[in-house]
């Protein structure tokens, strides 16, 4: 009997053992799994256009994959060759007129006790001329890594969305014989929950970015179209995208006059009440809707975690996890149908 307990104490250990290597391993790999995770989105996108095109043009799947990624360039080409300039001096002026915006905002903040405060404490964490200087050149070095793994997502993402069956066939192979159905229609919840919000996003990145120029523009701000490009692209981030973005707009137009202040304030509240209220519940399904405090919570999370790349990653995984649970965790529907019917909105369970 001893013997026996012995042999189940050090196989239990082992196994603790090798769960805590493979994390440790896990954790090394984190930037790959990045650029993984990263590379099937990118796929997931191309394989959804293509899959798209090949419904309304009536090709086979080979012809809409290569339209599928070369409309994109195309598009894009056209719009910078049309437009290039025009963006290029709106960016210019949005450069030139925000640090006299920042030195505005700064003055005014002097001017009040509580404003002292603030700037003194925003002085105070401002690194020195060394430390700026370390940190454009640490940009500047990193350039070439950020450009070499967009190189490699973008690769892996044109190999994943020609050949899914081949990878998912693969993968399907390790997986035990009894879990295989359960398996494919897991896949099939989570790539329905990922259309519907990449669907979703693309209409709120478009709206948010349109809207942000034709408001500030009717409003008098400088490079206007330029910072609805931005705002658009950063939409792809939910909250911080719209502080990235609102800080510097609203402290420009606060440096024109008090008034342009306001409305500016006043149009970026109304753009992202009308995209958060009405945009997104016409186009987004109840299963990829995400609860506001999950998605602030995953961003910060993914941030700390994972860095950069965590963020920009953070609300598609979000989305992957939350559909994951949703298709492999048991609930008792009946119960939880029977708490919306008998639990009202003032009532302490609601």
């Amino acid at each position: 009997m001893q013997t026996i307990s012995d042999l189940r104490i050090f196989r239990q250990t082992l196994v603790v053992l090798l769960a805590a290597g493979f994390a440790v391993v896990v954790w090394q790999l984190t930037d790959i799994l990045l650029l993984l995770a990263a590379g099937m989105l990118v796929a997931f996108i191309f394989w959804l256009f293509a899959h798209f095109l090949q419904t309304k043009l009536r090709v086979p799947f080979p012809v809409a994959l290569t339209l599928a990624m070369i409309l994109p360039i195309t598009i894009l080409s056209l719009v910078f060759w049309a437009f290039g300039a025009m963006l290029a001096h709106q960016f210019a002026i949005l450069f030139e007129q925000l640090p006299d915006a920042f030195t505005f905002a700064e003055n005014w903040l002097n001017t009040t006790s509580i404003g002292q405060e603030i700037t003194a404490r925003a002085a105070a964490l401002m690194p020195d001329g060394g430390r700026v200087v370390d940190i454009v050149q640490a940009i500047i070095g990193g350039l070439g890594t950020i450009i070499t793994s967009l190189i490699v997502v973008l690769i892996a993402g044109v190999y994943l969305a020609a050949q899914p069956r081949l990878y998912g066939s693969g993968i399907l192979s390790l997986i035990p014989p009894g879990a295989r159905a359960k398996t494919v229609s897991t896949v099939g919840a989570v790539m329905t929950a990922m259309s519907q919000w990449l669907k979703a996003q693309a209409v709120s990145m478009l709206f948010v970015g349109i809207s942000t120029s034709i408001a500030l523009s009717l409003i008098g701000i400088p490079a206007a179209p330029a910072i609805g490009l931005m705002a658009g692209i950063c939409e792809f981030v939910p909250y911080l995208g719209v502080v990235v973005v609102a800080i510097p707009t609203i402290i420009l137009g606060f440096s024109i006059s008090l008034e342009t202040g306001i409305w500016t304030i006043i149009a970026l509240l109304v753009i992202q009440q009308v995209e958060g209220n009405i945009i997104l519940p016409l186009v987004q399904s109840s299963i990829t809707e995400l609860p506001p405090a999950l998605t602030i919570f995953s961003l910060i999370t993914f941030g700390v975690l994972l860095g950069p790349m965590g963020v920009i990653l953070a609300v598609p995984l979000t989305v992957v996890c939350l559909t994951l649970v949703k298709a492999l965790v048991p609930y008792d529907k009946a119960a939880i149908q029977a708490m919306d019917t008998t639990t009202g909105p003032g009532q302490p369970g609601a």
